[in-house]
């Protein structure tokens, strides 16, 4: 009985842990993870016109990535995740 009563505890921890970090990370609206995207790729250089920021809805995200010349996927440079709820 002792161990599952720790088990459930040490798996509660973890879900307590995975919520903090989620709540504590990330930015607090997709407007702000836009302005972020848009201002690291001010940042850049190199302001040519194969970088770009993108919002990703599935994953609640703006990526700044770097299209490629040819056939191949875009490289994804930054994540700017936002908090969901």
């Amino acid at each position: 009985m002792k161990i599952v009563n720790l088990f459930f505890q040490v798996l509660l921890s973890l879900i307590l842990i995975g919520f903090l970090i989620y709540f504590l990370t990330g930015y607090d609206s997709a407007f702000e993870a836009d302005q972020s995207c848009h201002s690291y790729l001010s940042n850049f250089s190199d302001q040519s016109s194969n970088l770009g920021c993108d919002h990703d809805t599935e994953t609640h995200q703006w990526i700044l990535y770097e299209n490629q010349n040819n056939l191949e996927p875009a490289k994804i440079i930054k994540k700017f995740r936002y908090k969901f709820l």
